[in-house]
């Protein structure tokens, strides 16, 4: 399947659950979009998992091969599974430019690593998916550091997690640890998708 790249309110409002982790998609209208938007069914469990698991895709902005693929990387890790699982999504270089504040949205972040305009320990890399261990540096590149798409990003930065710290002047950040389950998105219930795959075998 591949990335989704429609409105990303609008999947918003589909999913009941705010995909840019912001909650003004459903600030106006929480309920899907459509005549009959507003009637929802009560869910199956297999509806429930699947639910969980199209959440958390559109939110890191991954396609289901990549996303499977994720999983199946971290139910191999020691550990529990859907802890692993989000680290992995969270060291992704397009969600780490999205944290460092150089992006407003993942979408955003992603095409800055697409065009050449980040940097992982000095070496430009256009891999969005590609993953950046504890320690690693991520900088903006010189010739990029004019782009008002970067200085709005950074100018409009609220908050800053504690496992990664920034040098907005410098454009350049450090990934420093591992996130802390309580630092990530507390609407998601992990253990849904890995009961979704699980039953997929």
């Amino acid at each position: 399947m591949a990335r989704y790249t429609g409105p990303q309110w609008k999947k918003s409002r589909r999913l009941g659950f705010s995909t840019l982790e912001t909650g003004k998609e459903l600030s106006k209208r929480p309920y899907a979009p459509g005549q009959h938007g507003q009637k929802r069914k009560k869910p199956t469990e297999y509806g429930l998992q699947l639910a969980e698991k199209q959440k958390v895709r559109h939110m890191y902005g991954v396609n289901e091969k990549q996303f499977h693929n994720t999983f199946k990387r971290a139910s191999k890790m020691e550990g529990i599974t859907g802890y692993n699982f989000f680290c992995l999504l969270e060291s992704r270089l397009d969600n780490v430019v999205y944290r460092l504040g150089f992006a407003t949205t993942r979408r955003q972040a992603r095409q800055l690593v697409n065009h050449g305009h980040i940097l992982l320990n000095g070496v430009k890399t256009d891999i969005a998916s590609c993953q950046v261990k504890v320690g690693d540096v991520v900088s903006v590149k010189e010739s990029s550091k004019s782009l008002e798409i970067i200085k709005t990003a950074l100018a409009s930065q609220t908050h800053v997690p504690g496992f990664v710290e920034v040098d907005a002047e410098k454009m350049e950040g450090k990934y420093i640890r591992l996130p802390e389950r309580s630092e990530l998105n507390q609407e998601i219930n992990e253990a849904l998708i890995v009961e979704y795959y699980n039953r997929l075998g």
